[in-house]
């Protein structure tokens, strides 16, 4: 990937830098923003630089969601370079609903299928459905559900797996998760 920013109508998708750990601590810190994702909220600026340092640093594509009129960042959307290529997000509540994500998505995925990514999947707790819109809305379609003791929260979650095929293989099927744990087909999503 040449290019390091994305842009959309309304958003620069950019690597994050230096000066954005606040703008990522208004974010991590958010109990709620953060109840369906898998770590606890930060408590403060040290512990914001600990965890962009452990989970976004060395990503390639990682990328923080600005809004175009100022370049702050609002939100976070990654897609990993593993196997799965794992595809996740956030945004500060205030921003909600408005479509950001999808539009982010949408550019994200775009650079995905132009670097030679083959798919992208993605999974939600059932518990927070509007996430799964927002992977439909992208063009993700539901492959199956599973249930995991999810960790470091020690949770019991049924998650929903979503997945997105670039390359034409319409029934390709991501299966870790599907082998590690016990699946099953919910209907009426």
């Amino acid at each position: 990937m040449e290019n390091s920013r994305l842009k959309t109508e309304r958003l620069i998708l950019r690597k994050f830098e230096e000066q954005d750990t606040e703008a990522l601590f208004l974010l991590l810190k958010d109990e709620e923003v953060n109840t369906f994702l898998p770590w606890f909220p930060v408590k403060s600026l040290e512990e914001t630089r600990a965890f962009y340092e452990q989970r976004f640093a060395d990503q390639k594509y990682c990328f923080a969601i600005c809004l175009r009129e100022n370049n702050f960042p609002i939100g976070y959307i990654t897609a990993e370079t593993d196997e799965s290529h794992d595809f996740g997000y956030a945004l500060r509540k205030e921003y909600w609903h408005r479509g950001i994500v999808t539009e982010a998505g949408r550019a994200l995925i775009l650079q995905l299928q132009q670097d030679g990514i083959p798919y992208i999947t993605a999974t939600h707790d059932r518990n927070n459905p509007r996430s799964g819109g927002v992977m439909r809305q992208i063009g993700m379609k539901y492959c199956y559900s599973y249930q995991e003791q999810w960790q470091p929260k020690n949770q019991t979650v049924v998650f929903r797996m979503y997945q997105l095929n670039f390359d034409g293989q319409k029934d390709r099927v991501y299966q870790k998760y599907r082998d590690m744990y016990k699946h099953f087909v919910e209907k009426d999503l």
